[in-house]
C-alpha cells in the first residue's frame, strides 16, 4: 500500500524555487518528487543527530 499523501501549499523565496526545480529537472522528478526526497533526507539526518 503507497503512503498517504497530502497537498500542501508554501511560500518559497523565488530565488531558491528556481535552483530546485533546475535541479529536479536534472534529476529526471518532478518538483514535487524533488522536495519529498529532500524533506525525507532532512529528517533522516536530523533524527541520526538525535540519536548520538
Amino acid at each position: 500500500m503507497k503512503p498517504l499523501k497530502e497537498k500542501i501549499s508554501i511560500t518559497v523565496d523565488s530565488d531558491i524555487l528556481e535552483k530546485v526545480k533546475k535541479i529536479a529537472e536534472s534529476d529526471d522528478r518532478s518538483l514535487s518528487q524533488y522536495i519529498n526526497l529532500v524533506l525525507k533526507d532532512h529528517l533522516k539526518k536530523l533524527m541520526c543527530e538525535e540519536n548520538r
